[in-house]
């Protein structure tokens, strides 16, 4: 009889439990959890604190006792697995609870020990809570209830994105302190702006390319000697691979700082595998390793580790690492690569904004999108894609991530066959759409200038020429902007310089697209703003780091 000892019983560890017994119904599955809890859903962690899962039981998907009865595993919570000794096969444990230290031998050793919150080395950090398990959130419920009137996140990604959101449900004073130049990093700075503004709109206040210095009994001191209200300090500012056991185990470390695996899940030790934010997860672009700590990938990879036991043939996928979240009343998502990391790289790429509406205008509550594509110029591949919202946005995310894990370029987004009514959709989809205008580039029919480029573009000579109607024009341009309507360009070119260059910009870059098309026929060179005045606007400030 096969024994299997799986080490946590959260996400993979659960999974490759549960689906190794019903492929192998006569295994001995032993599961080992250093906390109190097992398969626990850890996402909505914020959203209870927030109180919209109200009843905390709602989080305990299982208990030992319902694992024990409908799988027959051997489900030990409070037991904390000191060491792993490879060539006996054997683990070492300590049962919390009474101190008493054992050994188990295993044929498979599952690690599934997740990560670790991190915690900046600062005076008075010993006060801060992290959020990773249920007894992190009890622990923020108790400060809130006992009196808490303020609080500080450290981070502004996504966990610290929604504990802020959510501790503003519960009444608090909530400042949230981000490091780099804007929130969420899987966005771009133009693309992460909505979600500060709707923070700020929240009641949150923003404190953007700030650094934590010191955390004092009752409040915050900030690296620009700032002082700020703190009754509780949450840090929200990533996580680490625990990789304690793999380490003095002597298991292969990958270049990520996470256990090293092949496409079965397996360490370098044969016997032994790994899953879920521990390991090291192989990135579609590049094929290099990489850390993607999310939840559904550690569920499939504790399915292929319980089917690699089991003898079927598995291989996982190479990730895309596509991620959304809601702010308020907005939603963001990501898939694939974004322009920081592209630039950081050096890898050629090509840019597109859009900003249609959820579902058809005509149709009420239609809300506006944002949606940036990434592609590669030399075969119009996608590389990565986000969309900002307040319907819609999972979706489309949906499908481009779908799109780049099946290989489609680009320009074959025109060709899918989305559902369409106008309740949920428009006869061109936006991601339709970003197919069209990444086929006109392709194609030479337009060229663009990115927000980004504009200021330059324009110091080196071009005219920028503003092509809204009258009344947009007058409730705000951009400064310098010759304006000439688009339905005007006809009769009025030669109020435009042949002999120099031409950036033309509308509201979202649909009617620029125009513009740019009767002035290259007629003669001149020209590029369209991408995403129009929408995308400049937003990406104005603050500056990317670039």
């Amino acid at each position: 009889m096969v024994k299997v000892i799986v080490v946590g019983g959260v996400a993979g560890g659960m999974s490759a439990a549960t689906r190794l017994r019903r492929m192998e119904e006569h295994a001995e599955i032993v599961v080992l959890e250093r906390g109190p809890h097992v398969s626990y859903a850890n996402c909505g962690l914020p959203y209870h604190v927030g109180g919209v899962i109200p009843e905390r039981a709602d989080l305990l998907l299982q208990t030992p006792e319902s694992l024990r009865a409908r799988f027959r595993l051997d489900v030990r919570v409070r037991h904390e697995v000191l060491g792993i000794d490879r060539g006996a096969r054997t683990v070492r444990i300590r049962d919390l609870d009474t101190g008493r230290t054992y050994t188990e031998d295993y044929d498979h050793l599952v690690l599934s020990p997740g990560a670790e919150p991190a915690v900046p080395p600062l005076p008075g950090a010993e006060r801060g809570l992290t959020l990773r398990d249920v007894t992190d959130t009890d622990r923020i419920l108790d400060a809130v209830r006992a009196g808490a009137r303020s609080a500080v996140v450290v981070g502004g990604g996504f966990i610290g994105v929604e504990l802020a959101e959510n501790l503003r449900r519960r009444g608090l004073a909530v400042t949230l302190v981000e490091l780099a130049d804007h929130v969420l990093s899987p966005l771009d700075p133009e693309m992460a702006r909505p979600l500060a503004d709707e923070l700020a709109r929240g009641g949150v206040e923003l404190r953007l390319s700030a650094q934590l210095h010191k955390v004092l009994p009752d409040t915050v001191e900030l690296a620009d000697g700032t002082v700020v209200p703190a009754d509780i300090v949450v840090f929200a500012i990533g996580v680490r691979p625990d990789t304690a056991l793999a380490r003095a185990a002597c298991l292969e470390i990958g270049p990520c700082g996470g256990i090293a695996v092949d496409d079965q899940q397996r360490t370098s030790d044969p016997r032994v595998f790994a899953v879920g934010d521990a390991a090291e997860k192989r990135d579609r672009l590049t094929g290099d390793g990489t850390l993607v700590p999310l939840a559904n990938l550690a569920n499939r990879h504790g399915r292929l580790v319980a089917d690699a036991i089991a003898g079927r043939p598995v291989r996982s996928r190479p990730v895309v690492g596509t991620v959304i979240v809601k702010v308020f009343g907005l939603t963001a998502a990501a898939t694939g690569w974004n322009e920081k990391r592209l630039r950081a790289a050096g890898r050629p790429h090509r840019v597109v904004h859009i900003h249609p509406a959820s579902h058809a205008g005509y149709y009420p509550g239609a809300r506006p999108l944002a949606l940036k594509l990434l592609t590669d110029p030399a075969d119009e591949r996608i590389l990565g894609a986000q969309v900002v919202g307040g319907e819609g946005v999972d979706k489309r995310i949906d499908v481009l991530a779908t799109a780049i894990t099946c290989g489609l370029t680009a320009p074959d987004l025109a060709d899918l066959q989305l559902a369409y009514a106008p309740p949920f959709g428009s006869a061109k989809d936006p991601v339709n759409m970003l197919g069209y205008v990444t086929d006109n580039l392709a194609g030479g029919t337009t060229a663009t200038v990115q927000w980004h480029e504009l200021d330059q573009a324009v110091h080196d000579g071009s005219v920028l020429v503003d092509v809204r109607t009258r009344a947009e024009h007058e409730a705000g341009g951009i400064p310098g902007s010759l304006h000439v309507p688009v339905d005007e360009l006809r009769d009025r070119l030669d109020e435009i310089p042949l002999d120099r260059p031409t950036v033309v910009y509308c509201h979202a870059g649909l009617r620029g697209h125009t513009a740019a098309r009767i002035l290259t026929q007629h003669g001149r060179n020209v590029r369209n703003l991408d995403g129009g005045w929408l995308t400049w606007q937003a990406g104005r400030a603050p500056q990317p780091a670039w």
